[in-house]
């Protein structure tokens, strides 16, 4: 098995104080800088901020946070969980990810995906019928941005770039860069194609199944004579002391944060009891620190995986249970895990 990186990841999903009542947008945000910060403390690896246009998230643009959070640690890798490229422009986003990478002296990671939820689309002007083909042309400007150098570049859905040179370049001559894949074959092989890092979201069921695409990637990584990095995987979660407080904190927000979706996508409402099966079996890392890290331990060996975020914020839980749940991601889990994982060498 592969050394392991641990991180946290969240949409900035806006949270309650302790009489429930909803925090702004604006302070959601803040409780984020301020978890981030906890987490560098403890010796988190990563934190990671999704983008999302919607109500119950605060986050919009990742970099923005990210950038604040750079200004108050030191060694935590700052990422993105993902960062839509379909509906942004690639030059636009190589530059901010680079301000942030200059800010935090070489710590900025973009993770780039198409996206799961579709709101950006029709809010800056895409037509969702150009999904995949917006996708696919931007990461090859990307990647090609990546190198630093001019660059000349004709597609259908940008203007074209002749021997355009984009600022700032980054100190270490490359940007920290990946795709984040939900399940695609063909996505697996595209991320492969280009030689970057691969992340799964693991959202749901036996994480054991998606042993085939972290093969598929690095059997495609070979026959293209490309690299294969270490692959990475991202998956819901929620620590407290116990096993029973942690699902009785994290359920109620969780199914609202589901049912919500679910009405949008036709899904049932979440059951208390698929819940729990999907705690006890699936892909869902709640309980106490222990049950945790023995969960993550043991989904990252079946995947021989170099990293693992749990996603640790659903819907509109408490800022408390939320703080509580960091310092004992970083100061239990994290050691823990590293210890599972090295007796297992």
């Amino acid at each position: 098995m592969t050394s392991l990186e641990l991180g946290l990841d969240t949409f900035g999903d806006v949270p309650v104080d302790d009489d429930g009542t909803p925090l702004s947008h604006a302070a959601a945000i803040r409780q984020v800088i301020t978890e981030a910060v906890l987490a560098d403390d403890l010796g988190v690896d990563v934190i990671a901020l999704g983008e999302h246009h919607r109500p119950e998230y605060s986050i919009s643009t990742p970099e923005t946070v990210l950038a604040a959070i750079a200004a108050q640690t030191s060694r935590i890798k700052l990422a993105s969980g993902v960062t839509v490229l379909s509906s942004d422009d690639p030059v636009r986003v190589f530059q901010r990810f680079a301000t942030v990478d200059a800010i935090s002296s070489g710590r900025a990671q973009v993770i780039l995906g198409r996206g799961s939820f579709t709101e950006s689309f029709p809010l800056f002007g895409y037509d969702l019928g150009d999904y995949d083909e917006l996708f696919e042309e931007k990461v090859e400007l990307f990647v090609k941005l990546l190198d630093e150098q001019p660059v000349t570049w004709t597609g259908t859905k940008r203007p074209a770039l002749e021997n355009a040179d984009v600022f700032p370049k980054t100190e270490s001559g490359r940007l920290d860069t990946w795709i984040g894949v939900g399940g695609s074959p063909q996505s697996v092989v595209r991320t492969a194609r280009y030689g970057l890092p691969l992340m799964l979201a693991i959202i749901g069921g036996d994480p054991a199944r998606f042993a085939p695409y972290v093969d598929l990637y690095r059997r495609a990584a070979d026959q293209l004579g490309t690299v294969a990095h270490p692959v990475g995987m991202h998956s819901p979660g929620f620590v407290a002391d116990t096993d029973d407080e942690a699902k009785n904190l994290h359920f109620p927000a969780y199914k609202e944060q589901m049912d919500r979706i679910g009405a949008l996508r036709g899904w049932p409402p979440l059951r208390r009891r698929d819940y729990d099966a999907e705690v006890a079996q699936g892909s869902l890392y709640v309980g106490s620190p222990e049950t945790v890290a023995r969960k993550i331990a043991k989904a990252a060996k079946a995947l021989d995986v170099g990293r693992f975020d749990l996603i640790y914020t659903a819907g509109p839980q408490l800022v408390s249970a939320r703080t509580r749940a960091v310092e004992l991601f970083g100061g239990k889990v994290v050691p823990m895990v590293r210890d599972l994982v090295a007796a297992d060498r």
